[in-house]
């Protein structure tokens, strides 16, 4: 796989070495204050999908988060290959995210500022993680407020992910373009409206994000960016189109248009091939692996439907009733 993107350097971004660090010395004193760190990669062929998160709240010396894998097989945390996620172990203080071993499992280490990263997670025999993140772009920042980041600092960036991982004694390699963020700033767990974030990329010279309005069922491009013949340009407009699953209600199929900066539309269709549905406090993360067609050009990435609780139940009861009448 050849990363020959055509993308601006990093020079191009406002972040820099200082950003691979936490943040809690521009945080205030409320509980609420977080920061995270996530990343992303598949094994296509599989239907896998994976993630590694961390989340911090300095203020009240915890880290949450862990890791996930998932395949067709299953859906829901408790029977998927893998899921470890967990709520408010102890923040380490004498280590930065620059070089850090979490006790939920999660290392992190930069190698090169901005651009390449170390991931592992070690879990007695059950798992282990040994993957590399090569940057295919500067971190991008969040560039409008109506998503649902609302007033976090908020960056993303695909990279290439490559390694294995040790899936129940099973070696699986994996190669593959994948995303990370990072965020810090006000996180109250009460904060989630209904959203969606979607990623695809087919080579480091195309791909797109596109997060959604919040709160907006007509599901409108609040932010995002796409990459088209190496030139990134920020998305100015465009629509989020789903078909779901009457059963579960998960999405099966995605449609993304819009159009960018330069003029230039984004096409892209794409079928999911597995996901997995978390809960995360007081919303789900219904995300999907998404196979993606872009702008004609075949590749892969993530559908992330975020609903509050008390909304999806009432949108899966209202199916109920309905195919019950």
């Amino acid at each position: 796989m050849s990363d020959t993107a055509t993308l601006e350097t990093a020079t191009d971004t406002p972040f820099t070495a200082r950003d691979d660090r936490f943040h809690f010395d521009q945080m205030s004193d409320r509980w609420w204050e977080t920061e995270t760190a996530w990343f992303a990669f598949c094994a296509p062929e599989r239907k896998l999908g994976g993630w590694l998160y961390s989340m911090a709240r300095p203020n009240i010396g915890t880290i949450a988060g862990g890791c996930w894998i998932w395949d067709d097989t299953a859906a829901v945390p408790w029977e998927v290959p893998y899921s470890a996620n967990y709520t408010a172990l102890r923040l380490p203080r004498d280590q930065d995210l620059t070089d850090i071993a979490l006790p939920t499992g999660v290392s992190i280490k930069a190698l090169e500022p901005l651009k390449r990263y170390k991931l592992g997670f070690l879990d007695e025999d059950r798992l282990t993680v040994d993957l590399t993140f090569d940057a295919v772009m500067p971190a991008r920042p969040l560039r409008k407020g109506d998503s649902s980041f609302k007033n976090l600092n908020h960056f993303d960036q695909f990279g290439h992910v490559t390694g294995q991982i040790v899936l129940h004694g099973e070696t699986i390699p994996i190669d593959c373009y994948a995303i990370r963020d990072r965020s810090w700033g006000p996180r109250p767990e009460h904060r989630p409206g209904k959203s969606a974030y979607v990623t695809g990329i087919a080579s480091p010279d195309d791909g797109f994000l596109a997060v959604t309005k919040w709160n907006d069922e007509t599901d409108p491009i609040a932010y995002g960016f796409m990459i088209r013949d190496g030139k990134i340009g920020d998305l100015v407009s465009g629509r989020r189109i789903v078909e779901r699953d009457p059963e579960r209600g998960w999405v099966t199929r995605i449609t993304i248009e819009g159009k960018d900066e330069f003029g230039r539309d984004l096409d892209a269709v794409g079928e999911r091939l597995s996901g997995i549905i978390i809960n995360r406090h007081s919303f789900i993360d219904s995300n999907g692996l998404i196979e993606w067609t872009i702008n004609g050009k075949r590749g892969h990435g993530e559908d992330q439907d975020m609903w509050p609780v008390h909304r999806w139940s009432a949108f899966r009861r209202e199916a109920r009733m309905g195919r019950a009448s």
